[in-house]
């Protein structure tokens, strides 16, 4: 009995439309990971990418539970010496309310070129229009 192996040629990629409002950060995310990677088809391959494209609406009301909202912050680094920069999740909604959602993917994510290619699938929107209409995504209910 032989494996089987998904082709790159052979992969059929739809689109989902995700509405993230009142959606648990969290949760939220690991179901787009899913979908990015193709965990949820039966030809799921490892080193293959199988996944789908998922368009995200309405991050800014993507919700944190407990005391996430005042506690949680988001780090980076210029590349200089003394150059982390410390945002909290507040500050994060204001300017970037997409960047939260992203960053939380993205770390669900392979550290690999195959996670980093599967990731360039996801396309966030802060509000509730996005151009991707000629795709017809299919609404997608996160459980």
């Amino acid at each position: 009995m032989k494996s089987y192996m998904a082709r790159p040629a052979s992969v059929e990629r739809k689109w989902h439309l995700v509405d993230a409002e009142g959606k648990t950060l969290g949760r939220l995310a690991t179901e787009i990971a899913r979908l990015l990677r193709g965990k949820n088809k039966p030809q799921y391959t490892p080193h293959v990418d199988t996944g789908d494209f998922v368009v995200v609406v309405n991050a800014e009301k993507v919700v944190v539970t407990g005391k996430k909202a005042e506690q949680k912050v988001y780090r980076r680094h210029t590349g200089y010496p003394g150059g982390l920069k410390e945002t909290n999740y507040e500050q994060m909604l204001e300017r970037k309310p997409t960047e939260i959602l992203r960053r939380a993917v993205k770390g669900m994510m392979p550290k690999t070129r195959l996670g980093r290619q599967q990731f360039k699938k996801l396309k966030v929107y802060a509000g509730p229009e996005h151009p991707h209409e000629a795709q017809a995504p299919t609404s997608y209910e996160v459980r």
